[in-house]
């Protein structure tokens, strides 16, 4: 059966466009989807998804387009476009501030902090929305895998970030799963660039328990904060308010438990979590 590829429409967002100046990059070269496929380690049917649009491209791909058809960082610069869309409008301005932040403070009372998860943990998280199709998991998945380039650049934003013992607890996506994520945590726990603190069950109520807190230092020295619910966020970038949510949080960090406990914590449920997943012989 001949293969008919679709019409592209370039002009309806970054992401068509993408796909459509990769479908000429690859037909100058002369190279079929199977031929690309083997050149950048991906397969034919994501290189066609992309192609027409339907899949947000993988974070690792637009490197690999570049290289093969020698297009300097054309298809990186375009990624950087595509991936917000991705996102819901209230998001992009807060996304815009992170990609910037010299210095990044959050708290997450309910899942691990997005800047931090595994593929594993973002895909099962997603997939509790019932309504979305796979490919729109997957689609959600790499937009959000997509900030963490930040935290491999030469000069990382420095990261402080405080968690819910629920978090810890709360199984998701299987005890495999929360292992390897807690073990992705555990190596952010104390380093020069990143801390992170449990916030444990002992400590108590406290006032920020409803929802998630960004706080977002920007090298004009400016601070913003992101307030975030289940399904809305709210930005605050006036003085008096960021002053108010940075406040807070110092309250929640001063209850908090030091890095050197939190990791102890993290361990511990990294040892439950590996018995749960080792069948007994």
């Amino acid at each position: 059966m001949t293969f008919t590829p679709h019409e592209l429409t370039p002009f309806l967002s970054a992401r068509h466009y993408f796909g459509a100046e990769m479908r000429r990059d690859r037909e100058i070269a002369g190279l079929s989807l199977v031929q690309l496929a083997g050149i950048v380690a991906s397969s034919k049917s994501t290189l066609a998804r992309v192609e027409t649009a339907e899949l947000m491209p993988p974070p690792d791909l637009p490197p690999h387009l570049d290289a093969a058809f020698g297009t300097g960082e054309k298809y990186c610069n375009l990624y950087e476009l595509a991936k917000r869309e991705a996102h819901p409008d209230q998001y992009r301005r807060f996304m815009d501030f992170e990609a910037r932040a010299e210095g990044i403070d959050t708290y997450d009372p309910q899942v691990f902090p997005g800047l931090l998860q595994t593929r594993e943990y973002c895909t099962a998280q997603f997939r509790l929305q019932e309504e979305l199709s796979s490919e729109k998991v997957e689609e959600l998945v790499n937009a959000r895998l997509s900030r963490q380039d930040r935290l491999r650049a030469a000069e990382p934003p420095l990261r402080w970030a405080i968690i819910d013992e629920a978090v810890l607890r709360r199984p998701l996506g299987g005890a495999e799963c929360m292992f390897n994520q807690l073990a992705r945590l555990l190596e952010h726990v104390d380093t020069a660039e990143s801390k992170v603190q449990v916030m444990p069950f002992s400590a108590g109520a406290h006032y920020l328990m409803g929802g998630a807190l960004h706080l977002l230092a920007l090298p004009n020295n400016s601070v913003v904060a992101y307030e975030e619910g289940i399904e809305v966020g709210r930005l605050y970038e006036d003085r008096d308010s960021v002053k108010k949510w940075r406040r807070r949080y110092e309250v929640l960090r001063s209850k908090a438990l030091p890095p050197e406990d939190s990791a102890e914590l993290i361990q511990q449920a990294m040892e439950d979590y590996e018995k749960c997943a080792t069948p007994p012989s």
